[in-house]
């Protein structure tokens, strides 16, 4: 099983920029790309503020991928 994240799909949808929702996180790119390419796993409080930011719920921005 793998928990993938639809941060960068949800943004796009809603044609917000990385440096948009960097700027309404106070995450920085280089962490809120990281997390959109998988390679970090965002805190809880990161996870909180990036599905305020896209005006969802936090379970949105998770995916489970079973194998």
């Amino acid at each position: 099983m793998i928990l993938k994240f639809l941060i960068k799909e949800i943004r796009k949808e809603q044609n917000i920029t990385l440096k948009q929702l960097s700027y309404r996180t106070g995450i920085s790119t280089t962490h809120l790309n990281d997390i959109e390419n998988n390679l970090k796993m965002p805190s809880l409080i990161y996870a909180v503020k990036i599905a305020k930011a896209l005006k969802i719920k936090l379970e949105e921005i998770y995916f489970v991928e079973r194998y």
